[in-house]
């Protein structure tokens, strides 16, 4: 018996307007979903996978005008209606009832003026018509569904004072308050730790089972949608270059496109080989047709090459507490133990792995190696001097061997500035150099290190690319020449093909400038890879230590385990 269809999307097409030219950014975009029928959509940023499904529901920018397409949803009444044809008021019916979604960034997608609570119940009185008593009730029952716990606090919270994981679940009861019939999940589980992205996904199971929804999963990365889709639509450059099962989609790819998004992710075998990118598996014709190359093994290279026995950064008793604000009239002092007892050392040469939870300490621990948080008590040394009690002046020596690259390219870099100038100020406070043509030349030459280009001196930031961006953080960094680098989730917004280029970059630098590592990260697979040995971070204490292959394998502590098996997303069969 044939499944029951509920939407089906035929050649759709979207053009950008430029100069009064149109631009084909969605081209030919089509499939059938059944109901309770959950597929997904993959690939890397900029492959119209956003936009083929947001277009559905014309939620695109006025820039953007429909060329063709049908997109005829069946409702209750065995009626196909094309939504493409409706005008916004009369999609209004649809949107959020029978259509939910759940957006990438749950922080801007919420409203920071309202109470998480007000902003679904909204969204249940204007489309279910409860009173506002019944929508407050029927709200928090939605907030125990998606494991939120002590709804009636989170109810009352703003967005800024829930954490990440819990942002995401209010975007999920929002989507599904009015049990829609189908469900558009835009990378629900971007940039969350293991834990919480495995939580995430269970959550959408049992709601996809509990509700017979049917789901539009969006994702660029194909192992977190293994467990939850049966059937895969890979877009590159907004075409669809295959579509198949989720077991033929990676165990017999066709298209080369999608055996690079596979090939590029870390896994348990390529930890001591160079990860290939997008750019080794095919290129593309005048005609934009996708041509496979003959893919040939990178060099080889070992990470624990000049490891040396003597530590670069010796850290002993290292205490770090917050302060917590008390009422008024309280002479009490509170404290919130964020570290608390750290005894570890970094060796010369090598890469130490970060790994741990949100709110672990890992990222307060980064900053208090270079002295943007101050310890409560315990010392740091640094080449054997102890750096702890340092005042700013006497440590400014110390910034250039240490540095720190950030998880966000964008906010570490000054919008207003033009990328040259930016990374000029960097020689200009720290040296005596005075020649402009010589910090100029400096710099470009740290641009084409890192994979730029000359001409990118004069571009602005919003100009580039996450991943171009993040080189541009790296190339400031390696400006004054560090002896220390710490890599503050530095790969974790970054789609896997670009992810594997800045790795490959990371360890190609490691070898050119006899850099030290501490990398942060909460991706498993990543901190596998990259790593000599691996901290393993729980509540601002030190879970496990040791040699990460031991520790991946054998691992002693229960909260290690949890993590390794959070990480392992298995394919199901379907």
């Amino acid at each position: 018996m044939d499944k029951e269809k509920i939407l089906e999307v035929n050649n759709l097409n979207i053009d950008y307007i430029f100069e009064n030219k149109p631009i084909n950014l969605i081209k030919d975009f089509g499939f059938t979903l059944h109901k309770g029928e959950v597929i997904g959509v993959v690939g890397e940023s900029g492959s119209g996978k956003t936009l083929s499904s947001m277009a559905l529901l014309k939620l695109i920018s006025p820039k953007l005008k429909y060329r063709s397409g049908n997109a005829y949803f069946h409702n209750d009444s065995d009626e196909k209606i094309d939504l493409l044809k409706l005008n916004d008021r009369e999609l209004e019916k649809y949107r959020g009832k029978d259509f939910g979604v759940i957006f990438q960034e749950p922080m801007t997608s919420l409203n920071p003026a309202f109470i998480c609570g007000s902003q679904i119940t909204e969204r249940i009185t204007r489309h279910l018509k409860y009173n506002k008593k019944e929508a407050k009730d029927y709200t928090l029952s939605l907030l125990e569904d998606v494991k939120i716990q002590n709804p009636s606090k989170v109810f009352n919270s703003y967005p800024h004072q829930i954490s990440g994981g819990q942002q995401q679940r209010i975007m999920i009861a929002m989507a599904i308050s009015c049990n829609p019939k189908i469900l558009i999940a835009d990378e629900p589980t971007t940039a969350l730790d293991v834990t919480v992205q495995r939580s995430i996904i269970e959550l959408i199971q049992t709601i996809i089972s509990k509700n017979n929804l049917s789901v539009i999963f969006i994702s660029h990365d194909l192992s977190i949608i293994s467990e939850l889709v049966s059937d895969v639509i890979v877009m590159y450059k907004g075409a669809i270059v295959e579509k198949n099962s989720i077991n033929k989609i990676f165990y017999y790819p066709q298209n080369p496109y999608t055996k690079a998004l596979i090939a590029c992710r870390p896994n348990n075998n390529n930890q001591n080989e160079y990860l290939n990118t997008i750019d080794d598996f095919f290129y593309t014709d005048k005609e934009g047709n996708i041509i496979q190359k003959e893919i040939t093994k990178k060099t080889a290279f070992i990470q624990k090459h000049n490891v040396s026995d003597k530590p670069l950064i010796d850290i002993k008793n290292l205490n770090v507490s917050y302060k917590i604000n008390s009422s008024f009239f309280s002479k009490e002092k509170k404290y919130f133990q964020v570290l608390n007892n750290l005894n570890f050392s970094i060796f010369k040469g090598e890469t130490l792995g970060i790994v741990g939870e949100s709110g672990c300490g890992k990222s307060t621990l980064a900053k208090t190696i270079v002295k943007l948080v101050m310890p409560t008590s315990g010392s740091i040394h640094f080449d054997d001097k102890n750096i702890t009690d340092l005042s700013n002046r006497e440590f400014r020596q110390y910034r250039s061997k240490i540095q720190i690259i950030f998880q966000d390219p964008y906010s570490s870099l000054n919008p207003y500035l033009k990328i040259g100038t930016a990374l000029k100020e960097v020689i200009d406070v720290y040296t005596d150099e005075r020649s402009n043509i010589k910090k100029k030349n400096k710099v470009i030459e740290m641009l084409e290190t890192v994979g730029l280009k000359e001409m990118h001196y004069d571009r602005y930031s919003h100009e580039f690319s996450g991943g171009q961006r993040q080189r541009i953080c790296i190339a400031r960094a390696l400006l004054l020449n560090p002896e220390f680098l710490i890599l503050d989730e530095s790969v974790s917004a970054l789609d896997v093909s670009v992810q594997a280029q800045v790795l490959n970059l990371l360890n190609n630098l490691k070898q050119d400038f006899n850099l030290t590592y501490a990398f942060i990260s909460h991706d498993m697979s990543v901190i596998k890879y990259m790593s000599d040995r691996v901290i393993v971070m729980n509540k601002g204490i030190i879970e496990e230590i040791g040699n990460v292959k031991q520790v991946y394998e054998n691992p002693i502590a229960e909260y290690t385990k949890m993590l390794i098996n959070a990480a392992n997303f298995k394919i199901k069969e379907h």
